[in-house]
């Protein structure tokens, strides 16, 4: 229903419309007279009880209510808000002297050299420098850097961070000198805003048939913020035909999501797909993209203040492609001149070349080596 509020002047002209068209005697509206003052404390009152109609209307519906208020209405069908995603990337500890062992522990935090970021080393299996019996990676006699896994302390996209920002060990590492990120942090994410918590609201209603490719994707898609997914059906992921099969490729925004991230994404699809199908889960094929390209600004600008932008904006763009969707030589150019204080651009190079970077289902770009002049 709509309502038709009034606001205070209204109010009073109303009062005094009526008064004055139903009293013959002792009418005295003046400001500052008895029943003046009268009048205006009804239209206060009136007012605050319109606010309070006008705030029970908009926390009751999922169209307008927000933050706490949208999580309570969606509360009611077990539907919840996607939660602040952390960033994850990879960060290379080295050391000046490379005798003897040295061991980066699980759980060492590093920052940003300004100190504001902070991140832990996580836990890889897979990487052949891990050592489950000492909790961390294991840097042997004559070994002088090791690369490992990590994630922002605080989720949000805070931490997501160009390359080369983490500088810095905050806590000291025997044997251990410096460290950097070679690559930026493109995947960190704050929680799901409003306007997408109510989109994906309909999604999830339109997916509650189950078994479809709609609700599989839906389910994939929940998993947490900033995920792609492609589903191929009856095709086995080698490319040959086969029926009654579909695979899944699925990325968590990092382009190399882990083992955990996969499993999440298997229990998914185990809920929702239909009887007898089988399926695959797959992490992306990540396809290298450096660019190179020189750049001209404009007077009153700090040229290497305009090439860091530049540099971010190209990872930025690269990094969120997603799954499936090619990266187009000459979209690079577009995103030079959509940073201010971009005057020219040339000699765009990609993948020392000038052709578009092809990108199938089963791929993702990343940025690689980034070089603005």
């Amino acid at each position: 229903m709509s309502l038709s509020s009034k606001d205070f002047v209204t109010l009073v002209q109303e009062q005094v419309a009526s008064i004055q068209g139903k009293a013959t005697a002792l009418v005295d509206l003046t400001v500052g007279s008895t029943l003046r003052a009268a009048v205006e404390s009804v239209a206060s009152v009136a007012l605050w009880l319109q606010g309070l109609v006008l705030a029970l209307l908009i926390t009751t519906r999922a169209s307008t209510a927000s933050g706490s208020d949208l999580d309570t209405w969606m509360a009611d069908y077990n539907f919840t808000r996607l939660a602040a995603v952390a960033a994850t990337g990879s960060a290379t500890f080295s050391r000046f002297t490379a005798s003897g062992t040295a061991l980066v522990p699980v759980g060492a935090l590093i920052q940003t050299g300004d100190g504001t970021q902070q991140y832990s080393v996580t836990a890889d299996t897979t990487n052949s420098a891990y050592d489950a019996s000492q909790g961390g990676y294991v840097l042997a006699n004559g070994i002088s850097s090791v690369t490992v896994p990590i994630q922002a302390v605080t989720a949000g996209v805070a931490g997501n961070v160009t390359a080369g920002t983490i500088n810095t060990i905050a806590q000291a590492i025997t044997g251990i000198d410096t460290v950097t990120n070679a690559a930026g942090l493109t995947n960190g994410e704050d929680a799901e805003l409003d306007a997408d918590f109510r989109a994906r609201f309909i999604q999830y209603i339109n997916s509650l048939s189950k078994a479809t490719k709609a609700a599989v994707l839906y389910a994939l898609l929940s998993l947490q913020q900033n995920v792609s997914a492609v589903i191929v059906e009856n095709q086995a992921y080698n490319g040959t035909s086969q029926p009654g099969y579909f695979y899944a490729v699925v990325d968590d925004g990092s382009g190399n999501p882990g083992s955990t991230f996969l499993a999440s994404a298997g229990n998914a699809v185990e809920a929702t797909r239909p009887l007898s199908v089988t399926y695959g889960i797959f992490g992306p094929v990540q396809q290298t993209a450096d660019v190179s390209m020189a750049i001209t600004t404009a007077t009153g600008y700090i040229h290497a203040d305009v090439v860091a932008l530049v540099t971010a904006a190209l990872q930025t763009y690269i990094n969120t492609l997603g799954l499936g969707n090619s990266l187009i030589y000459t979209k690079l150019a577009n995103v030079a001149y959509g940073v201010s204080g971009v005057t020219a651009v040339s000699n765009v190079l990609l993948n020392g070349g000038t052709s578009d970077l092809a990108i199938s289902a089963k791929q993702t770009a990343k940025a690689g080596t980034i070089s603005v002049a």
